[in-house]
């Protein structure tokens, strides 16, 4: 299990804890259309992030090349309720919990990307059970090293401080920028979805 006193500061507390792992659940969203903003190209991105953006390889493969020290940090892990958005691209009701992780992805040093993944529950006995012990190995390892996982398509947008995924990132590195650009897919593993968003830090810049 997982205790992060910090995770309290933006997520509910109020959750009832599963046996095998622990998370709070995540704040309602009240105020922000999180449900509009995700495109299917970069061009709106800035050039410098574009490739990276829409590249449909490997990110941790990619960061593993250029950070020879490449190791993730897991920062929370657990049931909790998904985001609205995240909830409408699995098709799940709002009030559906799902097993979420979130880990930082490390390259000398230096957090580089910030990256959150939601699995239905349902998922859980369709093949995607060996994440909930995956600690902190890359998620992405698994992802495209087995032929039988599908990547459907992949979307990004430019978020900031009303969307949840920024306050997430923010308070687990301290970055000062006003926004940011995530992308996101889904993968399928005998028809069971996982839904993967990587948030590129400032520091992404520098590869």
């Amino acid at each position: 299990m997982l205790a992060l006193s910090a995770w309290g500061r933006w997520h509910n507390a109020a959750l009832r804890l599963d046996s095998a792992v622990t998370a709070p659940r995540h704040p309602p969203l009240r105020h922000t259309p999180l449900r509009h903003g995700w495109l299917a190209h970069a061009f709106r991105a800035p050039r410098t992030l574009r490739g990276r953006l829409s590249d449909r390889g490997s990110l941790t493969q990619r960061l593993k090349v250029q950070h020879a020290d490449f190791n993730v940090q897991l920062l929370a892990r657990g049931l909790a309720r998904p985001f609205r958005d995240e909830a409408q691209a699995l098709h799940l009701h709002l009030a559906t919990r799902a097993y979420v992780r979130d880990v930082l992805l490390m390259g000398d040093g230096i957090a580089r990307v910030f990256a959150h993944s939601v699995l239905p529950r349902a998922s859980l006995r369709g093949g995607w059970n060996g994440i909930t012990r995956l600690g902190t190995k890359p998620l992405g390892e698994a992802l495209f090293t087995n032929p039988r996982i599908r990547r459907l398509g992949l979307t990004l947008r430019r978020i900031d401080a009303r969307h949840p995924l920024y306050r997430a990132a923010r308070l687990h590195t301290g970055l000062r920028a006003r926004h940011l650009w995530a992308r996101r897919s889904v993968f399928c593993l005998n028809g069971h979805p996982l839904l993967v968003t990587e948030v590129f830090l400032p520091a992404i810049d520098a590869l």
